[in-house]
Formats: structure tokens, C-alpha cells, sequence
């Protein structure tokens, strides 16, 4: 009976040391955001631009990198409207951002 207690006991301690997770944080890191002159911009990027958004002239870039990855977020205008998009570091369009949501008072 001894042994089959000890047994019960053991297999308990086992299951309790290995139900314990251990916690890892990750830190994020924060997006470094750095000005681009226009003229600066790869010839891939203002080409898609002219391509895909005839019409439309390029008001400011941002060059962002956020955990080693480097994007290009570009603002191109045409009259009120105002479209953000965003390039990979090869130059390829990956996505268009939302427009910012007016702030409330």
C-alpha cells in the first residue's frame, strides 16, 4: 500500500512541475519614424503611385522601422482626397491605410 501511495504522490508532483508554465514578456519595440524627401523615394514606389493612382501627387513619406522591418508609409493627395499608403523596403505596395478618425473635444 506504501508503494502505490508513493507512486500516487510521485505521479502528482509530476503533473503539478509540469503544469507550471513559465510567463515571457515580449517588448515590443517602438516604430522609429523618420522623414523621407520625396525625391528620395524608390523609382518602384513612385511609379506604382503614378500607375495605380493617376491623378494624385505625393504630399510627405515617413520611413518607419518597427522590429527590423523598414516600410514606407506615403501621403499622396488629389483635391480633398487624402489616401495613406504603405510600401515594403523592396518597394512593394502592401496595404492602404485607413483614414485617421477626427479627434473629439
Amino acid at each position: 500500500m506504501k508503494k502505490v501511495l508513493f507512486v500516487l504522490v510521485l505521479i502528482m508532483a509530476v503533473l503539478v512541475v509540469n503544469g507550471q508554465t513559465t510567463k515571457t514578456t515580449v517588448t515590443k519595440e517602438k516604430p522609429i519614424r523618420t522623414a523621407v524627401m520625396v525625391a528620395d523615394l524608390q523609382k518602384t514606389i513612385t511609379d506604382s503611385i503614378a500607375k495605380d493612382y493617376v491623378g494624385y501627387t505625393i504630399k510627405e513619406a515617413t520611413s518607419v522601422t518597427a522590429n527590423g522591418i523598414v516600410t514606407y508609409e506615403v501621403v499622396v493627395v488629389k483635391d480633398t482626397m487624402t489616401e495613406t499608403l504603405v510600401y515594403d523596403n523592396n518597394g512593394v505596395f502592401v496595404k492602404k491605410l485607413p483614414p485617421p478618425t477626427p479627434k473629439k473635444k
